[in-house]
């Protein structure tokens, strides 16, 4: 893979749908689309570190929703 299909289309966003695409289709706002990001990428490239951010953009978006 190129550096710019790196950058723009790097592997663990392209598999099934990007991740822009599917947030934007389903009206997720920026902590939802963050979790589904994290979790569903953690195997391809930042393994339990993805999983901890995807923990702290959940709870912020508990914490956005209990107030």
């Amino acid at each position: 893979m190129s550096k710019v299909d790196n950058i723009k289309h790097p592997k663990h966003y392209t598999q099934g749908i990007e991740m822009w695409d599917y947030a934007k289709s389903h009206n997720l706002d920026f902590f939802e689309g963050n979790v589904l990001k994290y979790v569903t990428r953690w195997k391809h490239k930042g393994g339990i570190e993805d999983l901890l951010k995807a923990k702290q953009y959940l709870d912020k978006l508990i914490e956005k929703n209990t107030k």
